[in-house]
């Protein structure tokens, strides 16, 4: 079952005093999010990532097209009993203690004041906020603001949850404590949808990623398809190359580079892949491993988006 879908969704502002100028944030967007999943979305700024979040918690209306959430077809104001969205750059008043903070938001969302008294200490647990529990939120760091607000988004138990830029300004350990709290979750079924900025961390712990930018699908896949390249390879070998055996691959035209223990080949297909491992056997040559050359996720992304950009 999908969590989350779109179908040719497209979204059309206007501006200026007549309202001629058009400006695009989503054209034909069409995604499917599997239940259970930690999903990203990625893109610069200005892509339509938070246009599209906005459609999918029923604070925007698109131009066309149709999206639906957890089997529910959008815009629906019913659907939000269900989610959980941590927005980015939140305010919480200054005022209020983060028990007091969940408290609160937890009354809006319905939560009975008796499920709140034992639900509030286990989400503040889970964040590693119960330390500061009684502590005003003026007093808060940036990272201690981003766990409030994380568990503020899981104050109503949902079975969506939108979170963007959950771990700006976090320090590394916790980062890591986030991605293990998101993992949790994941476990527990609920779907994951992520915005942020901070690929190496989507790298780790998301099932599949889109990438956009204005207001396009560019690719999706898991981060394995978006990081494996088509047609570069890294042959370890175990014995010198014989200068024959140079002659020959430069004679049949095959891109190489050498190193002391590895051949890194740039092919076009499988076909010519086998024939270089014909010709290294030819010669006599050790061959320890076939690997195809993976790049992170923040290089293919940038390599995505430099090859969209108009000339």
């Amino acid at each position: 079952m999908y969590a989350i879908t779109s179908d040719s969704l497209s979204k059309t502002y206007r501006s200026g005093l007549t309202k001629r100028r058009e400006i695009k944030a989503l054209q034909d967007f069409s995604i499917e999010v599997d239940s259970g999943q930690i999903f990203s979305l990625l893109g610069p700024n200005g892509a339509g990532k938070t246009t599209f979040i906005k459609i999918l918690l029923s604070l925007v209306r698109p131009t066309s097209g149709e999206a639906a959430i957890l089997g529910q077809r959008l815009p629906s104001t019913n659907i939000r009993n269900r989610v959980g969205y941590l927005p980015e750059n939140h305010r919480f008043p200054p005022y209020l203690t983060g028990w007091q903070v969940l408290s609160l938001f937890g009354g809006l969302s319905g939560v009975s004041r008796s499920k709140l008294k034992t639900l509030i200490p286990s989400l503040l647990q889970l964040v590693g906020m119960h330390q500061w529990q009684n502590t005003k939120v003026k007093a808060y760091s940036k990272g201690m603001m981003q766990r409030l607000g994380l568990a503020q988004a899981l104050i109503n138990d949902p079975e969506a949850i939108f979170l963007d830029e959950p771990t700006d300004g976090v320090d590394p350990i916790g980062r890591k404590e986030i991605r293990d709290v998101l993992l949790t979750l994941r476990q527990q079924g609920k779907t994951i949808f992520l915005n942020s900025h901070l690929l190496s961390e989507v790298e780790l712990i998301s099932d599949r990623v889109a990438i956009i930018d204005r207001g396009k699908l560019l690719k999706i896949g898991s981060v394995n398809e978006l990081t494996t390249t088509d047609s570069q390879f890294h042959i370890g070998v175990g014995t010198p190359l014989p200068e024959s055996f140079k002659t020959e691959a430069a004679a049949l035209l095959f891109k190489l580079t050498y190193a002391a223990d590895t051949v890194a080949a740039e092919l076009k297909t499988n076909s010519e892949l086998n024939t270089l491992i014909d010709l290294l056997r030819k010669h006599n040559v050790e061959i320890l491993s076939v690997v195809k050359k993976r790049s992170t996720l923040e290089e293919s992304f940038i390599s995505l988006i430099k090859r969209e950009v108009p000339l």
